[in-house]
């Protein structure tokens, strides 16, 4: 059986890392990694997405072409509709997605694996610095408030500390989708 595995965690975390680390991995085990489609500039670095403008993101939405889709942070975020083909073939389907989200995806996904990327404040305030597309201000913005999403995290969130070497975050995740089960 097919599942959705919903990777949330704050902005320097490491999701975009894992992503592409993970993407060879879980494609020869039938997975799938899923392309968001996100109105920020084709020229930030980071996530392997589809910049649009606001136009474009809004036209598709009315279209819909998004099987979930939501505003964070300025941004619009997108998940395109051919997850659902993946799921009904068959194949484990990996989503970049929001933790202000997760009970909109819960009610579409009812099975889904919810899995939180953590990271120590300190090490995400480095990521996030030398990253450079923030202000400090914004980031302490982002610490604080990503220090409020983790308090209000429900039980069945997976927990996976990205603190460390991506090697071990990685290692742990595939343990932890073998241990569910999926992308088998």
């Amino acid at each position: 059986m097919s599942r959705l595995i919903y990777l949330m965690g704050p902005s320097g975390a490491g999701k975009d890392s894992l992503l592409q680390a993970a993407r060879p991995l879980l494609e020869a085990r039938g997975g799938r990694i899923a392309r968001r489609v996100i109105t920020r500039s084709a020229e930030a670095v980071g996530e392997e997405a589809r910049s649009v403008t606001l136009e474009v993101f809004e036209r598709l939405e009315e279209q819909g072409a998004f099987a979930m889709s939501w505003r964070a942070n300025g941004l619009a975020y997108g998940i395109p509709r051919q997850i659902d083909d993946w799921l009904a073939a068959g194949h484990d389907v990996l989503v970049n997605g929001s933790r202000a989200y997760l009970p909109q995806a819960r009610a579409r996904y009812p099975d889904l694996l919810a899995v939180m990327l953590c990271v120590d404040s300190a090490v995400l305030r480095q990521r996030l610095l030398a990253r450079g597309r923030e202000s400090s201000a914004e980031i302490e913005a982002r610490l604080a408030r990503n220090a409020i999403f983790a308090v209000g995290l429900e039980d069945d969130v997976v927990l996976l500390d990205n603190s460390g070497e991506l090697a071990t975050t990685l290692a742990s995740l595939l343990a932890l989708l073998g241990e569910a089960r999926v992308c088998a």
